[in-house]
């Protein structure tokens, strides 16, 4: 058994399909199916349920998914330690963050860093825990608080803001009420995202009177610049758009973003100022408070 079938193993039960997990591990389906059967020889048990049109896994496949995931995580570990008590220093650090977060916070500070700081590479993690980032990232960040044993620190609280084009009858205004804006035609993103979550936790459960859903935030921009609503994100403006600030009866809209990882890791120290390094980032670049 090699850890790369395992590999294939965990990514073929996430994605559901053979041709998902190919696709994920830029491998042919004809050869990801023969790996997956050879670990299935090797462990003399079937892990898939070929019976059905979808590939399913296995009552078998259930169980043992957690040992494989738990051992290509400790795989990782074992790999990051040796690199780093080798040379001192993390050689390269992974971030996983929601996908605005990536873009507009993540990107601009890799753009800082010097050459002797670890080499950046990025998870996308909508909607995921930080336990679930973690297992493939060495940082998570995110508005989802953790508990032992990971730590967290806060980076800084953002604004959600309410984008509205240039010849809207708001546009001169800084700010505008979350019962207004219900009221208005709004361009919301799906559920996963961090600014519709943090809307909706705000609104309690009241209704909206008319609601399009966008993919991510560029596109919600591009739907207000068009006319068709307002844009409720927390990204950087785009199209000439308008940031108001949303009044809720707690305050303004917002999201309060954290970094979290584990303390168990080899580096754990340098993850810990590295996560201060970026909080100090966030903070200049947005004039934003810490907490």
């Amino acid at each position: 058994m090699e850890l790369r079938h395992l590999r294939y193993f965990v990514a073929t039960a996430e994605t559901g399909t053979v041709s998902g997990a190919a696709t994920r591990l830029h491998l042919t389906q004809p050869g990801l199916s023969r790996q997956l059967r050879q670990l299935e020889r090797d462990l003399g048990v079937p892990l898939f349920d070929r019976s059905t049109t979808r590939l399913e896994l296995s009552t078998t496949g259930r169980a043992l998914l957690p040992q494989a995931r738990d051992l290509l995580q400790r795989a990782d570990a074992l790999r990051v330690a040796a690199a780093f008590h080798a040379n001192g220093r993390l050689e390269r650090l992974t971030i996983g963050a929601p996908t605005v977060t990536l873009t507009d916070v993540i990107a601009p500070f890799i753009a800082t860093l010097a050459p002797d700081d670890p080499i950046i590479d990025v998870l996308s993690a909508d909607g995921l825990s930080p336990g679930e980032v973690l297992r493939s990232a060495d940082l998570a960040v995110g508005t989802i608080r953790a508990a032992p044993p990971f730590r967290q620190v806060p980076l800084a609280v953002l604004p959600v803001w309410a984008y509205v084009p240039s010849g809207h009858r708001w546009a001169e205004r800084a700010a505008v009420a979350l019962t207004e804006l219900r009221n208005e035609p709004l361009i919301l993103l799906p559920a996963t995202f961090t600014a519709r979550q943090a809307i909706d936790t705000a609104s309690a459960g009241e209704p909206y009177t008319s609601v399009v859903e966008a993919a991510n935030g560029t596109v919600a921009q591009a739907l207000a610049a068009a006319g068709r609503g307002i844009a409720v994100a927390s990204d950087d403006p785009r199209f000439g758009l308008r940031p108001l600030a949303v009044e809720t009866g707690g305050g303004r809209l917002s999201i309060r973003l954290r970094a979290v990882w584990d303390t168990r890791h080899a580096a754990a120290g340098t993850l810990e100022l590295f996560a201060a390094r970026l909080g100090g980032f966030i903070r200049d670049r947005y004039d934003a408070p810490a907490s």
